[in-house]
């Protein structure tokens, strides 16, 4: 850690005091060079911030200052300030803390927007989520609850798999236990979906990308989210056109730069279901500011369930 001088807001920007701040995978590849986005360094990692309008620019009404608010970064986030685009914040429902506004944005707009918008899941579908205790993965399951799919859930573990249970999921695989492919064709057999399942949520890659080939039905979506277990799958183009399946990439940042339109309908519709209590955040971790390295530890090892995230600085909530 190191004091370095505050941010100041330029014309249309504003600046945040920061509360909370949620870890994500990306971020473990963003400070090893490996993402998608690389900032020149040095540079402070985080995405999705929660705090306080402090101060305003030039052209941004001061009214808005003392506001709560929650936005998405480049980068910036782990730190006690941030000088953000004033139209890039969001104002934090009422009754919801700056934690679970922290943990909020990102896991919960990658399957939101992955399943609803990418994938289209329609209400009847079975939906296959891989990684189900994970920061992403829990979203994905009760994302695909509320657009009215049936749930197969996979999990490493009996903890990680009551934890898939709890957000919803009809089935659960213990895949440390199980072939995922052959529970996945067992579960869709008894329960009359002999074609298998209709979307794949896999943010792990490898050999459970594999796996997942061999169980979804004819017109099946895989959406590609991630690659946790650190191996990028190479996909056999001869079972997409056998099966006439669609692999669907989606990396969130660049849909919301590309779907201004959608971005805004998309987490409207999040922030109802938030407000309604259909989605409920669930931050398994908290860690202080200095802290950052073991949260990043415990994304690399997968000892992480559910979502983490640092308080950048003490809160009444």
């Amino acid at each position: 850690m190191r004091t370095v001088d505050d941010p100041v807001a330029g014309p249309d920007q504003v600046v945040i005091d920061i509360y909370a701040c949620g870890v994500n995978f990306a971020d473990t590849l963003i400070i090893a060079g490996k993402y998608q986005h690389r900032p020149d360094v040095p540079f402070i990692p985080g995405f999705e911030i929660a705090g306080i309008v402090c101060a305003v620019g030039d052209g941004v009404d001061p009214a808005i200052i003392g506001q709560r608010v929650m936005a998405m970064a480049a980068h910036g986030g782990f730190a006690e300030k941030i000088a953000l685009p004033a139209d890039r914040i969001i104002p934090i429902p009422d009754g919801v803390s700056f934690a679970d506004a922290a943990a909020f944005q990102i896991t919960y707009g990658t399957s939101w927007f992955a399943l609803k918008y990418r994938a289209a899941v329609r209400a009847g579908e079975v939906v296959l989520v891989h990684g189900a205790a994970g920061g992403v993965g829990v979203t994905a399951v009760e994302c695909a609850k509320v657009l009215g799919a049936s749930v197969i859930a996979t999990a490493g573990g009996p903890e990680k798999c009551a934890i898939a249970r709890q957000h919803g999921a009809d089935f659960v695989i213990d895949y440390k236990a199980e072939n995922i492919a052959d529970a996945v064709r067992d579960i869709c057999q008894r329960h009359d979906w002999h074609a298998g399942v209709d979307v794949v949520y896999d943010p792990v890659g490898g050999d459970v990308f594999n796996q997942s080939l061999r169980c979804v039905a004819p017109g099946a979506r895989l959406l590609v989210i991630g690659f946790a277990s650190g191996d990028i799958p190479q996909i056999p183009a001869n079972i997409l056109l056998v099966k006439n399946i669609s692999v669907l990439g989606f990396y969130f940042g660049a849909y919301l730069d590309q779907n201004a339109e959608t971005a805004r309908d998309g987490m409207a519709d999040l922030l109802h279901n938030l407000a309604m209590g259909h989605i409920t955040p669930s931050v398994s971790r908290r860690f202080d500011l200095a802290d950052v390295p073991q949260a990043f530890a415990a994304l690399r090892n997968r000892s992480a369930t559910n979502k983490m995230v640092v308080m950048c600085r003490d809160a009444a909530d």
